[in-house]
């Protein structure tokens, strides 16, 4: 018995390193958060903009001045920034070699018209470029819990990314403000300051939307991605423009110079999303009725978080948020990679209905950079969501 729990104890060890592999203290888990770096941690926030050592709640000037009832130095001056409308914000800007390891941040208004920016090595194409409530799997504007390895979304609307990113020169930040309205912005960004090795490559993620998806035309998550790298993450707000089960459609990757067909082929919508038989629990009720109910569901690599149900009035949308982290199956590639899936229902007599849907997607990727440049994003008119 003994060695039996020594083997499983070695085996957990193992699978934990072999799942988020570590260097310089970039990446840590439970499997190894014991073990010294000389990576040396900082962060970045309205209270110290440059993240410098020591030089953290010395702002005399801030958002709160007028709350700290004249206390001074030290007490919360500085705790947000106002980014005034169609105006873009620098949140941080890193020189030197480290990894960003978590961003939290708390803004206010519409989450699609504030678009979050992220540069690396001096690009002047971002590697990330997404409305702020979709890079956080909300992308209808409304809160719902979201609770996985890469991404939680908290009680108060609280954004939360884990997404290790590594840089080697230099690390940008930006938010733009495309609303008519200033926004507040609580943030912070935690990095270390590190050696990055040569197989470290970069994080990237890109958003698209058609809205209406085209009759038998299927809906391109990402495509363009040249060169070496792995596919990591799919967020998806889908909404239903009609009656019915809408997630028969099959999610295909296209890799290295495949053609017509992909390598990767799925089976539907939720099972992708790691779910079945159209994410329903059916119960029986008192009187001895079955009933079936969309059912919200939260897991550390794949969720429907969100079911944003129509009240029957004037809200009747059917709306829904879906996240599929491949953490411990990324699909590699080596020269290029498309990504596509279908919106897929059925009709009355049993067969299949090509749709019509609204769908907005974030593609998650690591790559080697440079990078393709990126579709331009939709105008402000075409990210709304009514």
């Amino acid at each position: 018995m003994k060695r039996l729990l020594a083997l499983l104890l070695s085996l957990s060890f193992s699978l934990s390193s072999f799942a988020q592999q570590t260097f310089n203290g970039v990446d840590v888990n439970l499997g190894n958060i014991y073990r010294l770096s000389n990576a040396k941690s900082r962060s970045i926030s309205p209270e110290n903009f440059t993240g410098e050592k020591g030089k953290g709640g010395m702002a005399t000037t801030g958002t709160g001045l007028n709350a700290s009832g004249g206390m001074g130095q030290k007490w919360k001056i500085s705790p947000s920034v106002v980014i005034k409308s169609k105006t873009t914000f620098t949140l941080a800007e890193i020189d030197g070699g480290g990894s960003v390891q978590h961003i939290w941040m708390t803004p206010t208004g519409n989450w699609r018209y504030s678009i979050l920016r992220i540069y690396w090595d001096n690009e002047t194409e971002p590697s990330v470029e997404c409305p702020v409530g979709d890079f956080f799997g909300m992308g209808w504007g409304q809160y719902a819990k979201l609770n996985s390895m890469a991404v939680t979304v908290n009680p108060g609307s609280a954004f939360n990314c884990y997404w290790p990113m590594p840089f080697r020169k230099k690390c940008r930040i930006t938010m733009e403000n495309i609303a008519d309205e200033n926004m507040v912005l609580y943030y912070q960004v935690d990095y270390i300051q590190t050696e990055i090795p040569d197989d470290a490559a970069y994080f990237h993620a890109q958003f698209r939307r058609t809205n209406p998806l085209p009759y038998k035309q299927d809906f391109t998550i990402v495509d363009g991605i040249k060169g070496k790298g792995q596919y990591v993450g799919t967020y998806i707000a889908y909404g239903a423009h009609s009656n019915g089960w809408w997630g028969e459609g099959e999610i295909k990757f296209f890799m290295d110079g495949d053609g017509e067909f992909p390598t990767i082929c799925g089976t539907g919508t939720e099972d992708y999303f790691c779910g079945s038989y159209d994410f329903d629990t059916r119960q029986k009720g008192s009187n001895g009725m079955e009933t079936s109910e969309y059912t919200e569901f939260c897991t550390p690599y794949a969720g429907l978080h969100q079911v944003i149900r129509g009240d029957g009035h004037y809200s009747v949308q059917q709306r829904f948020g879906m996240y599929r982290w491949h953490l411990t199956d990324p699909i590699r590639f080596e020269k290029d990679l498309k990504v596509t899936i279908q919106a897929l229902g059925w009709r009355g007599n049993g067969t299949y209905l090509p749709l019509q849907d609204d769908i907005a997607s974030v593609s998650f990727w690591y790559q080697r950079d440079p990078h393709t440049p990126f579709p331009k994003l939709p105008e402000r008119n075409l990210l709304e969501v009514n």
